[in-house]
């Protein structure tokens, strides 16, 4: 932590201090999944990195052109010894909302899960429906 505070300090003392990583001292959240979103003939694609969850997870859902996805990455193991050189794999809830760009048949969208990522293809449309879908993950 004393480390953290004081890299760069002399070098770029006042940003330093408004920096996010300068105040955190741990983190109980999972990072945002990163998200890839683009278009494919008549589909729209969106692909996320989620490493370390299975498909049933993942929730997913979907309400108009605002696509939402959440998990929840549990600790796997205990660790009983006092003595950490490191800790930085991160647990936790998260959840990634974003706005299409464009209008979906909410009632075609398919999803799958495999190697850590996610991808939801949302068929393209006319005119989205105004209700919101669970999307099941295959």
């Amino acid at each position: 932590m004393f480390e953290n505070w004081f890299d760069d300090f002399w070098s770029r003392p006042v940003p330093r201090l408004w920096r996010p990583d300068f105040w955190r001292l741990g983190t109980t959240t999972v990072e945002l999944p990163t998200l890839d979103v683009y278009d494919e003939k008549d589909d729209l694609i969106v692909k996320a990195e989620i490493p370390g969850l299975t498909k049933d997870e993942i929730d997913i859902s979907l309400d108009g052109n605002t696509l939402t996805i959440k998990g929840e990455k549990k600790k796997e193991e205990e660790v009983k010894e006092d003595d950490y050189y490191r800790c930085e794999r991160s647990f936790g809830t998260f959840s990634r909302t974003i706005e299409l760009p464009m209008e979906v048949k909410v009632d075609k969208v398919n999803a799958s899960f495999k190697n850590v990522i996610l991808e939801i293809r949302l068929p393209k449309a006319e005119e989205a429906k105004k209700n919101v879908v669970k999307v099941r993950v295959a």
